[in-house]
């Protein structure tokens, strides 16, 4: 089992409180995102449940029991960090055996906990190299592995991807995912990086000055976003917001439309919000355009594959009338 619980949890540094009464629930299995800008909590939080943190108030509950003063290596969790934290002068199959050794488990059980570790994250091949022989995204499934052969309740990883580059961020986040479908044990990741959270998480936590802003999963956030927050940092590229006369139209303080959202012609349409191409990104599957459509500011649209549209060029653009996101002035969710 690995049920987290965690209720009305705080955090202070002296007199500064960094994690407001919190609650949330992580169930035996998921792969549970905690998704924010730097410094909204979240690399805190997780250190909360690790053990590496005192709580300042409220309890966490791992499987039922309250685990709120109990040490990190008695919380039966693995942490995988940024850094690998490797030993150099030891291989592979030393440095994943490491804390088998140092909780004294027989050789010979311990080598077969190795060796299964290693076949999960095809590292068989590179058992006897050292970690200097090894590219980065090779070390950090051997950091990995040795968070597997404890057999945790759950792991937990603090941006274990921020020092890879883009294409081994894509391979190590297909290589997690399958690997969270292997193992099927619960995970909490920590991530700044929307798109990380939008393709692995089950169910995303986003925090903003360590207060959970909405919980859900990525198509829940994606489509229902509960506030202007939210719906700004869930998607790539951002959604665009309008605010005034336009908004007003629309009993809103403010209204919200994806980049996907609009319907984009060169010539000019019934309803349509004239504009002119100020850059285009021609991606192959897609191109994205950044308009300027006067009153209503710079506007990006997404169209598919690529579109005869290029710097200078007059343009109209008109929302999805269906697809449209209205908030308050408050930037709470308006409902339709």
């Amino acid at each position: 089992m690995g049920t987290i619980t965690l209720k009305q949890v705080t955090k202070s540094f002296g007199d500064t409180q960094v994690i407001p009464p919190l609650d949330l629930q992580i169930n035996d299995g998921e792969f549970v995102v905690f998704v924010g800008p730097s410094g909204c909590g979240k690399s805190t939080l997780l250190r909360l449940i690790a053990g590496l943190e005192d709580v300042t108030s409220g309890h966490i509950e791992i499987d039922g029991a309250d685990a709120t003063n109990i040490p990190p290596s008695k919380r039966g969790l693995s942490m995988v960090f940024q850094s690998y934290a490797l030993y150099p002068h030891m291989s592979v199959r030393k440095n994943i055996a490491f804390p088998l050794k140092m909780a004294g488990i027989e050789p010979e059980i311990a080598k077969k906990k190795v060796e299964d570790a290693a076949q999960v994250l095809n590292l068989t091949d590179y058992l006897e190299r050292r970690p200097g022989q090894l590219s980065g995204g090779q070390r950090q499934r051997v950091a990995i592995g040795r968070a597997i052969v404890r057999e945790p309740e759950a792991f937990l990883f603090d941006e274990p991807l921020s020092n890879l580059d883009a294409a081994l961020r894509v391979n190590m986040r297909l290589e997690i995912s399958e690997l969270h479908q292997e193992l099927a044990t619960t995970m909490i990741y920590v991530t700044h990086d929307q798109v990380e959270a939008m393709t692995m998480a089950d169910k995303i936590v986003v925090l903003q000055a360590g207060v959970i802003e909405q919980v859900g999963s990525p198509l829940e956030l994606y489509s229902s976003p509960a506030n202007r927050f939210v719906a700004g940092f869930i998607g790539s590229p951002k959604m665009n917001f309008i605010e005034g006369e336009t908004a007003a139209k629309y009993d809103a303080h403010a209204i919200g439309v994806r980049p996907e959202h609009f319907i984009l012609s060169n010539k000019q349409t019934k309803d349509g919000w004239e504009g002119k191409v100020e850059v285009s990104e021609h991606l192959g599957s897609d191109t994205f355009f950044h308009i300027n459509a006067g009153k209503q500011g710079v506007l990006t649209v997404r169209a598919i594959g690529e579109y005869a549209l290029r710097h200078g060029d007059a343009c109209w653009v008109k929302p999805d009338e269906d697809r449209i996101h209205r908030f308050d002035a408050a930037g709470l969710t308006l409902g339709s």
